[in-house]
Order: C-alpha cells, then structure tokens, then sequence
C-alpha cells in the first residue's frame, strides 16, 4: 500500500543547482488550475506529485533506486511526492535533492545530481515517465523538455556501465536488469506480532506482521472457507502483470447454516491505487457485477509484487475495516476473507506465487490499543471443471488496460538464470488449473498477447 512518511524526519531541501527546477506544491497547483494539460508544461512543471496524481508512478517502499560509481542506494516513493531514503529515513523533496546528496556521499565534487536522469523507479529513469507523461497529456511538445537532463549523466557513471557490460557480455538477454532489480529491493522481515504492543504512531505502517493461527490464540476458526480455481487463476494473473501493487474484490456467498463461505468470484480493479477519482466508479461496476450474478461481497485481495504475502499494519487496519462493514449494522456475523498474493518475491518455492488468505481477530477488550491479530486462514480449494468465458473475458480485459502502463511486467526478462517472465506466469497459474486440459490452448492467445505488449 502507499507509504506514509515517519513522524518527524529530517527534510533535506539542498538539491544543488538542478533542485531549483522543482516546484513547490503550491506553484504546481497554480500551474495546473491556470494552465491546465492542454496548454504546455515546462520540464520543471512535471514533478513526482503530477506523476503520482496522473497514475504513472505509485507511492512504495524501495521503489526508486540510484546506482552510482558502484554504490547502490534505494528510496521510498512517499504519498507527497518526497523521497524517503531508506538506509537513514532523510526526507528529500526532489530526485535532485536525493541523487545530489547521495552522489556528494560518494564524490564530494558533485555539483548537481542529474536527479530524474539518475533515479530510477522500478529499475526505469524517471526521465522516461516524464516523456511518458507528455506523449500522454502533450502529444505536441517538445521531447526536448525531458530529454535534456538524459544527456547529462555523469561520465563516471557512463564508464562503470561499460565495465558491466564487458563483464555481463555473456548474460542472457534481460538477465542482468532483473537480477540488479532484484538486489535492489529493499527486504522488509516481517516481526511476530507478540513483539508490537499497543499501537505507536511512529511506527512504519508498511511494517510486515507474521500469520499466527488460530490455535495459537486459543480460538477455533469461526467459518469454513471454499475458494474456487478460477478465482486464484484470475487473481493471479491480474498480480503477475505489473510490478506495482494491485488490488480486486472477492464475489460469493455465505451459507450462515453451515458457516461455509464460498468464494466464487473474483473482480480485478481496473485502477490506480492513487487514482481516486476513478476508484468510486470502479467499485459501483464491480458491484453491479456483483448485483447481475447474484452474488455478496465476500473479501478482496491485493498483491505484495516483490515482497513476502504477509499482512502489513496497514493491511491489518484495512482488513478490520472490511470486516466491520460487512458486519452490517444488525450485528450480523459474516466473514470477510482477505487474501495477498506475492508473485515475484524471490523467497517463493519455485515459480508459484505465494498466496495468503488471512483473517483479523480484534484485540483483547482489556487492550483496545492495540493491533488487530492477523491469523491464517484454513481453505479449501475446488478445482474448476473449466476455464469460463467470464474469466478469460476478465483476463483480456486488463491485457488491454495495462499494455501501456510503465510499470508493466516485461515477459520477455527472465526472472531467474533459467526461466523467463513469461515462464513465470504460466508455471504459476498451471497450478490453478480447470480439470479440462483444453484450457491451455485456450490461455495460449492471452499469453501471445502478453507477448506483443513490448
């Protein structure tokens, strides 16, 4: 989920000469409101705010890197637009602030940090979402408002790439940007949740918390739970395709004589998580959907693309919540099922996502400060008789919405020295699979148009 920076951290606004390019909130908000997108906005008008608040990059942990005279440093990409740097806290307001600082860390002599030519969100420069932003809103301007800063990186830098190329000669194809990819994540250990105690507002709220069972806290599991194949086949194929975090909704029924919770199926959020002016539509079709096939809300799911399939604090606080509201106001018992998917963590057994269902139980009456106690939750799963032509409708459906988005999954890298992205996929929704085999040729022309995404 989108990051939130600690409380009081130290801000650094010294980005050398290139920081002066950047706006302030209240400067870019003027812009807009006087100008609006169809008049043309200058290189210095495009800042991380107008990218998070056009969709094109999303907040996270880890997200944004620099590689620098071989040092590697990694920041979180916070909600305002700022930098969060992972290995102090610093706050930095511009990519220039953060690479200046970072580079003058390495060599003193820096004048400027060349910071949109030199940071990297999700292993792309920003300098890209800049020309992807204009060819999207300003089809008419001059590429060279973006362009300019790209010529400008750092001769050191230009030869410590030479040097890796010489050395990665013999690499796959796409090999060597997965793997940098993959060492720059930054790791987030999860914590047992014995060790939170009541709840501190300082703390990260992206902090990883470890499944206890039910068991563990002397309780039965309240509902038994039966998830359909091409519920998790849908699910995962709608978290395989980006390396940004996704989130959908969960259709079913609840049988209160059994206590038996069947999830039937599920309803990928063609959206942005920081798009909430589309949000409200998104959900009002999702529930007609709901509506049309005679189905409740039971649940949602989200993704942990690089990162383990456990609950965060915030998850925690957002699985309550949708607990709570489908409480109802009648003091109703009924379940909301929450489920996390990890496609690409690297800590999966082989190329199967990891996929967690899980459930909160309240805190003690005699601690009401404290965090909700995330638990596993015991699933059956049914294997489908076959691949519905809803499902494979829903599939090509988010092929297209995603098939120009920056932060799409390119399937043509390999994720590991043997097995490419597109591997990956197939190998993970394999597990899924409908009894009738004939859903292979069918997936076929979905995986071709994966394929003809690049």
């Amino acid at each position: 989920m989108g990051s939130e920076p600690p409380s009081s951290p130290q801000v650094v606004e010294d980005g050398g000469e290139e920081d002066e390019e950047e706006l302030s909130g209240g400067e870019e908000a003027d812009l807009r409101s006087s100008s609006g997108r169809g008049s043309l906005l200058t290189r210095r008008g495009i800042t991380l705010r107008v990218l998070l608040k056009d969709g094109l990059v999303e907040p996270g942990d880890g997200v944004l890197a620099i590689h620098y005279l071989g040092k590697n440093f990694v920041g979180d990409l916070l909600n305002d637009g700022k930098i969060r740097w992972v290995e102090t806290g610093q706050i930095f307001n511009s990519p220039s602030a953060w690479a200046t600082h970072c580079k003058r860390l390495v060599n003193p002599a820096k004048k400027s940090g060349c910071g949109w030519a030199s940071v990297r969100y999700r292993g792309q420069k920003l300098v890209q979402y800049k020309t992807t932003w204009l060819h999207k809103y300003q089809p008419s301007a001059d590429m060279s408002l973006v362009s300019e800063e790209d010529d400008d990186e750092d001769e050191e830098e230009g030869k410590a790439a030479v040097q890796a190329d010489e050395k990665n000669k013999n690499t796959k194809p796409g090999l060597h940007d997965v793997m940098v990819s993959r060492r720059t994540d930054r790791e987030r250990i999860p914590v047992r949740y014995c060790t939170l105690g009541t709840r501190d507002a300082a703390r990260d709220p992206h902090t990883l918390v470890e499944l206890s069972a039910f068991s563990a806290i002397n309780r039965f599991q309240p509902f038994n739970v039966a998830v359909s194949s091409n519920v998790l086949l849908l699910m995962d194929f709608h978290c395989h395709l980006t390396t940004s975090e996704v989130v959908g909704y969960l259709g079913g029924r609840w049988d209160t004589n059994t206590q038996l919770l069947t999830v039937l199926r599920a309803f990928p959020c063609r959206t942005r998580l920081a798009d909430r002016e589309s949000a409200s539509a998104v959900e009002e079709e999702i529930c007609q959907n709901l509506f049309m096939r005679g189905l409740s809300l039971v649940g949602w799911y989200h993704s942990h693309p690089r990162g383990p399939a456990l609950p965060s604090l915030q998850d925690i606080d957002s699985q309550m919540d949708h607990q709570l509201r489908l409480q109802g106001s009648n003091n109703g018992f009924q379940p909301c099922l929450g489920i996390i998917c990890g496609p690409y963590y690297h800590g999966n057994q082989g190329v199967a996502s990891t996929i967690t269902p899980f459930w909160v139980v309240p805190p003690p009456e005699q601690r009401p400060n404290d965090y909700g106690i995330p638990v596993a939750v015991e699933v059956t799963y049914v294997q489908d008789n076959f691949l519905t032509s809803d499902v494979l409708n829903e599939m090509m459906l988010l092929v297209d919405y995603y098939r120009a988005a920056p932060d799409l999954v390119q399937f043509g890298q390999y994720w590991c020295p043997d097995t490419t992205m597109m591997d990956k996929i197939k190998g993970s929704l394999s597990c899924h699979a409908p009894k009738d085999q004939a859903y292979s040729q069918i997936l076929e022309h979905v995986y071709s148009q994966l394929s003809n995404m690049h």
